[in-house]
């Protein structure tokens, strides 16, 4: 057995997968949120593990299964977020989270001291946004200038949930190209970076962690750590990373022509490369994927949020939004809306707020209303899909997050898309991935190494009651719609999504 291990931004999940892929059980664990007006995003790191220990325990009692029976396990964690830890690993603050957007003039500045976008994305490969974990840094030496004097580790969520339960400080590719700080193409920290924020002084360079493969073991399960989740100490921790890249392995996007869509809260579009992809304006992140290659992604920080607080809005729930979609066309009768409610990050837009535009008095009525808000969103994920995939053939979308339970909008996104969308049997991608890798690191130190490929090949289920084919003659009327939409970005915030 594995067990894969999804801390986000809500939650935690943990799934439990035999060696045939099939999921045996499943935990869940809620988390609490810092948030104020000013754009903070926090989360205490205990929070994670008390988390974990709950969800574990869960999904261990789900799957009848002993604790003893589960050889590995891997974390998947919210990329971005700034751990910071004194000379005893203790964390000094709440962790900065990838929302966060109190950092964007930090960022903006060093942005703009090593030379601008284009000077990044031809040094490291990528161009940092609000959010990334290097302007966190930047912000806490300014903000909190005795935190940074007594920093001495810097990790990523999914790395502190690893030194939690094995005791050692580690990175992984993946995840740490979220930092801005790493260089994608040959995969090392980027230490000139950091000396922009320490002055040079070495101090921020002594405070990363080690760095190992996706198919790498981090170690065994901490004694004290293997009781309280109910595992092991045989259980060994493979080297897991950041969500998205766990959730291309658990949607078996780990080879190209595949693209994964993910709409929670936020929104993110990647695809697997077998070479970097790079966007010297920083509209893709550039990542490595954490099964040996390069995942390009772009993230919309508003998406599932908007559509369900315009149902409340309404008086309604979420279910209200199939039924505007069923009874409005394409289109909205020409109401665009703008869905950049908490700033946005693709376009990168931190201080911009939502629109509606184009309202009369015969298209203002709940069902378009309710389907711009569903088709301003979608819209930015297209503008997304188009950034990632550079011409590249796409074969399928898979679908998921809370998005994807809604049928019509999953109809929505193969019309205008253009491309078949499917939806996984099982809604943990995050998890899934994290057990899939466990498994595959595990094969490969116990000396009888499997292609991940075979792995997701046995795991990844689509559901094919949700598969939806898109209807040419429904595109136009969305073009129409998108190109609308482009054009009223581009003449409020002067910017262009593609």
């Amino acid at each position: 057995m594995f067990l894969g291990l999804d801390c986000g931004t809500q939650g935690t999940k943990t799934v439990i997968v035999d060696e045939g892929g099939t999921i045996r059980g499943v935990g869940h664990a809620a988390h609490a949120l810092i948030e104020t007006p000013s754009g903070k995003r926090e989360q205490d790191p205990r929070w994670w593990v008390e988390a974990a220990i709950a969800a574990s325990r869960m999904a261990i009692q789900d799957s009848g299964v002993a604790g003893a029976d589960i050889r590995a396990m891997a974390v998947s964690g919210q990329q971005h977020g700034l751990v910071v830890l004194d000379d005893a690993g203790t964390p000094l603050r709440p962790a900065k989270l990838w929302n966060d957007t109190e950092t964007a003039d930090q960022n903006a500045a060093l942005c703009a001291r090593l030379g601008g976008p284009e000077t990044w994305e031809a040094t490291l490969g990528i161009v940092p946004l609000t959010g990334y974990t290097v302007s966190k840094l930047a912000w806490l030496k300014e903000t909190e200038p005795e935190t940074f004097a007594r920093l001495r580790s810097i990790l990523l969520p999914h790395d502190y949930l690893n030194f939690w339960l094995t005791g050692r400080r580690v990175a992984e590719y993946g995840d740490a190209s979220g930092t801005a700080f790493f260089d994608i193409r040959a995969r090392r920290w980027a230490e000139d970076v950091l000396a922009l924020i320490d002055g040079g002084s070495g101090h921020l360079a002594r405070a990363l962690p080690d760095l190992v493969g996706p198919d790498d073991v981090v170690g065994p399960l901490r004694g004290e750590v293997a009781e309280a989740l109910g595992l092991s100490t045989g259980c060994l921790v493979a080297a897991g990373g950041g969500d998205n890249m766990m959730g291309a392995i658990g949607t078996g996007n780990v080879r190209e022509g595949v693209v994964t869509l993910s709409i929670g809260t936020s929104a993110a579009a990647y695809s697997y490369s077998d070479t970097p992809v790079t966007d010297p304006k920083g509209r893709v992140a550039a990542f490595c994927s954490s099964s040996g290659g390069w995942l390009p992604l772009v993230c919309m920080m508003n998406a599932a949020d908007v559509t369900s607080r315009a149902a409340s809005l309404l008086g309604k729930d979420v279910r209200v939004i199939d039924e505007a979609l069923a009874e409005s066309p394409p289109g909205a009768g020409g109401i665009t809306v703008l869905p950049f409610l908490n700033g946005e990050r693709t376009p990168d837009l931190p201080h911009a707020r939502g629109g509606i535009h184009g309202l009369t008095t015969v298209n203002m009525t709940p069902a378009h209303l309710l389907r711009a808000m569903t088709e301003g969103v979608t819209f930015g994920m297209l503008a997304g899909l188009t950034l990632i995939q550079r011409g590249r053939p796409r074969e399928c979308i898979v679908l998921i997050g809370g998005g994807a339970k809604s049928a019509q909008w999953r109809q929505m996104i193969a019309d205008a898309t253009g491309s078949r969308v499917m939806v996984p049997r099982t809604e943990e991608g995050g998890a899934l991935g994290a057990a899939l890798q466990a498994h595959w690191a595990w094969a490969k130190a116990s000396g009888a190494p499997v292609a991940l490929t075979d792995l997701t090949g046995q795991a990844v289920r689509m559901d094919e009651t949700k598969t939806c084919a898109p209807r040419a003659a429904a595109k136009p009327a969305y073009d129409e719609a998108f190109a609308r939409y482009r054009q009223t970005v581009l003449d409020i915030h002067g910017v262009d999504v593609i």
